[in-house]
């Protein structure tokens, strides 16, 4: 088998994939949390694709969910056959898309795609069907040249990616017994421009909500009050302290080192003569490995009693998310080396495995025990107004997968 002639014909298919692209963008999949319908109508669209595309072993694995107008949320799970049955290649992308935000920020309708200077731009083109695109057509290639991969290959193409997940990869998991501890996982959710970072590492992760009571009063008569915003300007500052308290680098990782930084800051009073008796901000940590997420509890509630006594506030802290990492890819496993190989072929780079501060769905498949990876070729648009896939990455990660399902 050449991979020269896969990849001549996935050079053919490029006007197809720009027509897929526009075709799935245009099929707005925005979660019900998010004001959206779901998944179910891009899900149908694709079910029949698959089909004409000759990827006919497909289960559809929904998730129950009321507030989405079918009553449920699909996640497909597509099988093609390769020479060896023992070992499968899995290409795991996510249907959902966020909303596009304001949209007088866009040059044109995010749902109605453009091409642009070898760009396709609209919502969820990279994020995540730049690589959902790319996974079906490196099979296409095989199907209609006649050929057939070295092990069967896997498309898991899921729901909820952007709102939890709760409804996509996790309850695939615990209602399938699809994936194989030998399986190759690998998750397009994550890259850079160069296409040299394969993610195999994630942080720990700790949202909290702040939420600061003091006493309201005029602005003339601060003393008749307690500025909770004063208060809680102070705590933001003396949270700052966590980066000494937990200082220690990781080199695997982007930044190497734990972050702590307030975020979203919620309105208080409306006016400017108020001293507010009450202020909510956010704190987003993402914190290496190695410490322990009850230890940076423990610091964040010392700082907070502190601010107190000082000022005579309560303060209450709610997480919003808590995750400790999840074991690590091991960097030799075989899933890396299959990825660096392919990389080098298709891009004539050397990639190097990395930790990240984002977290990504491939902490579900390696709290279960799975090796996975993440890896894609993108300019990180994704979530921003005037999102756009580059051709060239598309048809280039296409080269990539079938790069490892014609080698493993």
């Amino acid at each position: 088998m050449s991979f020269d002639k896969i990849a001549a014909r996935l050079d053919l298919f490029r006007d197809e994939m720009i027509d897929l692209q526009i075709k799935l963008a245009s099929i707005p999949a925005i979660s019900p949390a998010s004001g959206g319908e779901g998944e179910a109508r891009k899900a149908d669209f694709l079910i029949a694709y698959l089909r004409e595309s000759g990827i006919t072993d497909i289960q559809v694995i929904r998730a129950p969910d009321l507030d989405a107008p079918a009553g449920y949320r699909p996640n497909i799970v597509a099988r093609y056959p390769g020479r060896n049955s023992a070992r499968t290649v899995w290409i795991m992308t996510h249907l959902d898309v966020v909303p596009p935000g304001e949209i007088s920020l866009w040059q044109g309708d995010p749902f109605k795609p453009w091409v642009s200077s070898g760009r396709i731009y609209g919502r969820g083109v990279e994020d995540n069907q730049q690589d959902l695109v790319a996974s079906i057509f490196a099979v296409k290639a095989f199907h209609d040249l006649g050929l057939a991969p070295a092990a069967n290959v896997g498309l898991a193409i899921v729901a909820d990616e952007e709102t939890g997940s709760s409804k996509g990869i996790p309850h695939v998991l615990n209602n399938s017994d699809a994936f194989r501890k030998g399986d190759l996982i690998i998750v397009p959710d994550a890259g850079g421009p160069d296409g040299t970072e394969i993610e195999v590492a994630e942080k720990s992760v700790l949202w909290l909500k702040i939420k600061i009571q003091g006493r309201q009063t005029h602005g003339s008569t601060p003393e008749r009050g307690i500025n909770a915003l004063k208060a809680g300007a102070y705590l933001a500052v003396k949270l700052d302290r966590l980066y000494a308290a937990f200082p220690e680098k990781n080199p695997l990782f982007v930044p190497p080192i734990s972050t702590f930084e307030p975020t979203k800051k919620e309105a208080n009073v409306p006016n400017i003569n108020t001293i507010p008796g009450e202020d909510v901000f956010y704190l987003d940590c993402r914190i290496l490995p190695h410490y322990r997420l009850e230890d940076v509890e423990g610091r964040i509630q010392a700082a907070c009693r502190s601010i107190e006594k000082k000022f005579g506030v309560t303060i209450a802290t709610e997480p919003m998310q808590r995750a400790k990492a999840a074991p690590p890819t091991p960097p030799e496993s075989a899933v890396v080396e299959a990825l660096k190989r392919a990389i080098q072929t298709v891009y004539q780079k050397e990639s190097r495995p990395v930790g990240i501060g984002g977290g990504t769905v491939a902490a579900y498949f390696r709290r279960e025990g799975f090796e996975a990876a993440c890896w894609s070729k993108i300019d990180d648009t994704a979530h921003q107004p005037n999102e756009y896939c580059v051709i060239d990455n598309m048809v280039g990660d296409a080269k990539v997968f079938a790069h490892i399902m014609m080698q493993e």
